[in-house]
């Protein structure tokens, strides 16, 4: 049998790669310009998206030509400072931050609760599964009659119907949180001997904090939207009220424009409370803890 051999291996050729001179590179990183610098804060980006939209509406209404209609944006600004400085307009707005926070902070503990509960058993997760399927299609504004049946006319009839819009999706977001906890933390919290309250509020809360902080917006939202709305029923029935019964008190006299002015203050209040509060909250949070960009 004849001998195989292995063919012998191929000679690589010798490749000498030249180092370029450092000098002829360049400048790695260059210093920003002005524009650049300007464009890169969060702040000058989306006041120019606001001013574009007020140049819209300024230059629309004009062209429309019909206040009664759409009043332009310096006429809905004076109006507004009129309101605020002459007007009963800061006042109605407090009566409402006032029934609106209580409102809010009723449902985000309830909300808490319930969360704590349904992580702590199955038949707790059980109940809150079962009562979001139930409850949080329901709009809270729906329930404004029975309210008023049940409490009367008054803040209490506020506060229930804020209570409902805000328990749920907080709830909701709150569970869907503590289940996306990995099992990796969980054992940690288990090995530290951390059991009930002080295992959800030391190992849960701070994981699923990006998915509460959601829930509290989404809540936030749902309890201002329907505050308003809810004041323009109990205005019409009760002859008081807060924002909401500022803007339907003056849609009656055909004022368009404090009509336009409340509506600014309730985007206003949601601006600020959206940017400030809220990502205020965020950066001293999931953020600082690189949950979140």
């Amino acid at each position: 049998m004849p001998k195989v051999t292995a063919p012998a291996s191929p000679t690589r050729a010798e490749i000498e790669h030249i180092l370029v001179p450092a000098e002829s590179i360049g400048a790695v990183e260059r210093s920003l310009s002005p524009i650049e610098r300007i464009t890169n804060l969060d702040w000058v980006r989306r006041g120019a998206i606001l001013l574009l939209l007020a140049s819209t509406w300024e230059g629309y209404a004009r062209y429309l030509d019909n206040p009664l209609l759409l009043p332009t944006f310096s006429a809905t600004l004076k109006a507004l400072s009129s309101a605020a400085m002459e007007g009963n307009l800061l006042s109605r707005v407090w009566g409402s931050l006032q029934v609106l926070l209580l409102g809010y902070v009723l449902g985000v503990l309830l909300a808490g609760a319930l969360s704590a509960f349904a992580v702590s058993s199955r038949f707790g997760g059980d109940l809150l599964s079962t009562l979001t399927s139930m409850f949080n299609p329901l709009p809270a504004i729906a329930l404004l009659p029975l309210s008023m049946l049940w409490f009367g006319l008054g803040m209490p009839s506020l506060v229930f119907v804020i209570v409902h819009s805000v328990l749920w999706p907080v709830a909701l977001n709150t569970q869907t949180g503590f289940l996306a906890v990995s099992e990796t933390q969980r054992m940690a919290g288990r090995n530290y001997g951390l059991t009930g309250l002080p295992y959800v509020w030391r190992i849960l809360v701070p994981a699923a904090f990006p998915s509460i902080l959601a829930g509290l917006k989404i809540g936030w939202a749902f309890a201002w939207r329907t505050l308003i709305a809810a004041e323009l029923v109990f205005g019409v029935a009760s002859r008081s009220g807060g924002l909401g019964w500022f803007i339907f008190e003056h849609r009656n006299e055909l004022q368009t424009d404090y009509v336009f002015a409340g509506l600014m203050m309730v985007i206003l209040i949601g601006l600020f409370v959206e940017e400030v509060i809220f990502r205020t909250i965020a950066h001293r949070t999931v953020v600082r803890w690189g949950l979140e960009r």
